[in-house]
């Protein structure tokens, strides 16, 4: 059975996006970019000009497979030039209200402490306390300041918690 493919709307994110990132996340964009264009697609290209020299196109596995991969290192390449066209640089915000690029501690009623780290929705990584300023907690938490209560839904449930510190 094949699932129904997508359409390329619902895969892509709007064209005209803004792209927050940190200078740290910019230049992983930037690294992975001069990897493909010196590493990857060299080695790609030699390996279809391989796949050619041994005949027959139409039925050569190895040629449609090094194709294939030339083709999405390709397309990689202009997904990222698109995403780097439209990053805003996060920068330390020194700010007494929480932004893009801050780090807030909270505390709840129970004398839980957790610190977050808002960022951009590319930039995320829960593990890390990074999240975005577009998940829920991200956004309740945007433009309050220490000593401010903000009600989070967690599970189905408000909980009050304090902004103990903004960085």
């Amino acid at each position: 059975m094949q699932l129904p493919k997508r359409k390329a709307a619902e895969r892509t994110e709007h064209p005209d996006a803004v792209v927050y990132l940190k200078p740290s996340g910019l230049k992983r964009l930037q690294d992975e970019m001069k990897r493909l264009k010196e590493v990857e697609e060299p080695q790609a290209i030699q390996d279809v000009a391989q796949a050619v020299q041994k005949g027959d196109l139409s039925e050569n596995a190895e040629y449609q497979e090094s194709r294939g991969r030339l083709t999405r290192i390709q397309n990689r390449q202009v997904h990222l030039a698109e995403r780097m066209k439209r990053v805003i640089l996060i920068e330390e915000t020194g700010s007494d209200t929480v932004q893009i690029g801050s780090k807030v501690t909270i505390q709840a009623p129970d004398g839980l402490v957790k610190t977050y780290e808002i960022v951009g929705p590319s930039e995320t990584n829960p593990s890390y306390g990074r999240i975005s300023y577009l998940s829920p907690i991200g956004a309740a938490l945007m433009n309050h300041a220490v000593d401010d209560v903000v009600t989070l839904t967690l599970r189905g449930e408000d909980v009050l918690y304090r902004v103990t510190e903004v960085v």
